[in-house]
């Protein structure tokens, strides 16, 4: 049986999405250890981090199909209803607050 062009498509994308889900947990892994380790010093090695996150996350949902607009969408969402149901993030340090102005600021 021979695959053709589609056939190496969706494997490549198979092969993508599992190097992606392991660049995921291993970045999370990386900032749990440095975490536990201490942060002092390492200030920028947790931002490198938590951008990879980020990064990893958005094209691990292209590749699952997910559109960058809807995942964004999600995240204000998800947002919204925080600062409205009052998290406990947003009712003690006003986080989501914060990241709702970032996100509205950025957009413009």
């Amino acid at each position: 049986m021979v695959l053709g062009d589609k056939g190496i498509d969706i494997t490549k994308n198979i092969k993508i999405i599992e190097w992606l889900k392991s660049e995921l947990l291993s970045s999370v892994a990386s900032l749990f250890e440095i975490l536990f380790k201490g942060i002092k010093g390492s200030q920028e090695t947790i931002v490198d981090i938590l951008a990879n996150i980020i990064l990893v996350t958005y094209v691990l949902g292209r590749r699952l199909g997910i559109n960058y607009n809807v995942l964004d969408m999600r995240i204000k969402e998800k947002i919204r209803l925080g600062v409205i149901e009052e998290h406990k993030i947003e009712s003690w340090f006003g986080d989501l607050s914060s990241l709702k102005q970032h996100m509205d600021r950025k957009r413009d």
